[in-house]
């Protein structure tokens, strides 16, 4: 099948059963691959109501459509599942080496089910594929498993894993890919609660395409750009998100003010972060290298290597907490790394955690003693260790913000700057609280936020793109934010890198040079040998997005989840009530655009079934209305896993059992 390889490989571990399934190819045509492949299997075989952490979940790993082809920017994967940490559609887009090796090695998507009995890992020689024994696996670091798993099946072998934090089922623990790459928002507990470890996967084959020769010359056009362009040149491949310490406003001490580029502290500037770099990192065939390799130079971690340091780690475990010491961000940011967490959700939580202990919520007979003071740099990182063994206090952290604030109470409540158990901070009425309030993962900012705001625009970058498309985001923000989703959805769904700085030429290929998707287009046309149009594509970034609202409906998602998060001071002023007004009166004009209704945010039938999801339509209008969401469902404290113990097998808990 040119372009996508055209092969589902399903796992199921309860019954220890290994198949493969031909790719429709009605479903490649309108959902594209990657985030479309998933988020409709997820829609078609997610029960609502179930437990994240429960056999029930469907775990799905998709390279993109254009993965594997030569394209740059394009090794990329999506993981999607039902998040344990905000209970509702839980994905995170990857890059590094493995996904270009997935898709060579003949598959399209990986769809896992059930639980294994006994500790497992999924070995894939292109062909050849087997649940192989991970009990010598367990309890050990990303880094660990990655370099066990190439000694036993060779150097060329790529890995996808968890580390202690997934098997403990922290709930924002994360997926890794060749030890540096995340893809978010809880996966690795799920990988966890199903007792996997790691895919290792060797692939071999080539992707075939449609018509190679125009392929060939429009990749060739693209990366000649991106070796060209002076912004990718000059800043990105020099600095890369670093650069977004001066222009992105990271937060300080849980958001109690945003950061000029003037306030950030001078070592953390992006120029003062080359004083530990010892090298550039690039993901597969990217000709960019947007990545730091770097040596802790000195304290507990000296002389430990790591690559992958982003502007988000030194937002959330650094400013956003207090911290300001390089050294520390460092040690952090490889802690989460080798332990499988996403800086975003771990920082965030921290963060949040600090302002409840400097206001008095909590205290140190909450924390087992532990000091919270914003600039204690080691206690932070002794939380972080904590959390990872899910023990002490760092057991409670471990469950994330949203679900610390429920057990919690105390009004702590009021301080989660939260939408669906996500944060991206607080802001007034406009694209970002819109973005925010409507992103199908929760609050996010890669969800079409960061086109549309033009936030990258001010002096960082000057696009080299007709712009005629785009309406003024002040003008017309409903519009730009609706466009701008479509843009980030088909780059989930084709496999293409966004960019470190979060660029239009990155993030739609050949953009520079045919107006919106007319490039991906004939990208996609030349791979596939079907004729894939712009309207085409705008129309399949739609039915992505809404069967993603479906699933979150079926959640117990309505309008009012759709919120913008405020300070409690702003609360029941007039100034917060006006600003509530402005928001939801964007709101509503937003549904209106996407085609929900206006008072509940369920989507339409008539939209539903323009875009061929009568099955959505029927399954909303049989089925519902829903529970409403509350997070997701928690469990005892008691019964995670705890340390750095191995997990006992279910036949050894059973012995033990039928022992006593």
């Amino acid at each position: 099948m040119p372009g996508w390889r055209g092969t589902i490989l399903r796992i199921d571990l309860t019954n220890e059963k290994i198949t493969k399934q031909p790719l429709d190819r009605l479903v490649a045509r309108n959902f594209i691959g990657g985030r479309g492949f998933n988020s409709l299997t997820l829609f078609k075989e997610v029960k609502p109501g179930i437990d994240p952490l429960g056999p029930e979940n469907v775990l799905c790993l998709a390279p993109g459509a254009l993965t594997g082809t030569g394209l740059p920017l394009s090794s990329r994967i999506e993981v999607s599942t039902l998040s344990p940490y905000s209970g509702i559609l839980g994905d995170g887009n990857a890059g590094g080496d493995f996904p270009t090796f997935l898709k060579r090695a003949g598959y399209n998507q990986i769809v896992i089910t059930g639980k294994a009995k006994n500790p497992a890992y999924l070995w894939i020689d292109d062909e050849n594929v087997e649940l192989l024994d991970a009990s010598e696996l367990r309890g050990k670091t990303t880094w660990e498993t990655t370099d066990i798993l190439k000694e036993i099946h060779g150097k060329d072998v790529k890995v996808a894993c968890i580390g202690q934090a997934g098997e403990n089922m922290v709930r924002f623990a994360t997926t890794m890919f060749d030890k540096h790459a995340s893809a978010a928002r809880g996966s690795g507990a799920v990988w966890g609660s199903k007792n996997i470890k790691a895919i290792a996967v060797r692939g071999t084959g080539k992707v075939e395409l449609a018509r190679p020769e125009d392929f060939k010359q429009l990749a060739k056009e693209d990366r000649q750009f991106l070796l060209k362009d002076k912004v990718q040149r000059e800043v990105i491949a020099v600095y890369g998100s670093h650069i977004g310490m001066m222009y992105w406003k990271p937060g300080k001490k849980y958001f109690e003010k945003y950061l000029s580029g003037d306030e950030v502290p001078k070592d953390l500037r992006p120029e003062a972060w080359k004083e530990y770099e010892i090298g550039r990192y690039a993901c597969y065939g990217c000709p960019v290298g947007c990545k730091n390799t770097y040596r802790i130079p000195k304290g507990e971690y000296a002389g430990e290597i790591n690559s992958a340091l982003e502007f988000e780690c030194i937002h959330c475990l650094g400013t956003n907490c207090g911290i300001e010491d390089p050294i520390a961000i460092m040690e952090m940011e490889n802690l989460a790394d080798k332990h499988g967490m996403c800086v975003i959700g771990l920082g965030n939580t921290i963060a949040f955690v600090k302002e409840l202990y400097n206001r008095g919520i909590i205290t140190k007979k909450d924390t087992g003693g532990l000091s919270l003071d914003w600039e204690d740099r080691d206690s932070q990182i002794e939380l972080i260790r904590q959390i990872v063994t899910r023990e002490g206090f760092g057991n409670l952290v471990a469950e994330g913000m949203y679900s610390f604030a429920k057990i919690t109470g105390r009004n702590a409540m009021d301080y989660c700057y939260h939408v669906k158990g996500l944060s991206r901070g607080l802001h007034p009425p406009g694209i970002f609280s819109l973005a925010h309030a409507t992103s199908t993962r929760g609050a996010d900012h890669l969800r079409g936020r960061v086109w549309a705001s033009g936030e990258n625009d001010q002096g960082l970058i000057r696009e080299p793109m007709d712009r005629e498309f785009m309406p003024d985001a002040h003008d017309d923000p409903v519009r730009t934010l609706t466009i701008c989703e479509r843009v980030a959805t088909i780059a989930d769904a084709i496999g293409r890198c966004k960019g470190a700085v979060i660029s239009w030429a990155a993030t739609v290929p050949l953009i520079w040079k045919y107006p919106f998707f007319e490039g991906v287009g004939k990208l996609l046309t030349t791979a596939t040998g079907f004729e894939i149009s712009q309207s085409h594509l705008e129309e399949a970034a739609e039915r992505i997005y809404i069967i993603e609202r479906a699933f979150n409906i079926r959640q117990g998602i309505t309008r009012k989840h759709d919120r913008m998060p405020q300070r409690i001071e702003l609360m029941g002023t007039s100034q917060g009530e006006e600003e509530l007004k402005e928001h939801n009166r964007m709101l509503t004009e937003y549904y209106r655009m996407h085609g929900y209704d206006l008072k509940t945010g369920i989507p339409a039938r008539e939209r539903l079934e323009s875009l061929g999801l009568k099955f959505v339509a029927d399954e909303l209008e049989a089925h519902g209305p829903y529970p409403d969401w509350d997070g997701a469902p928690l469990m005892s404290l008691e019964g995670y896993s705890h340390g750095e113990r191995v997990h006992q097998s279910e036949m050894e808990q059973d012995k033990e059992i039928e022992a006593a």
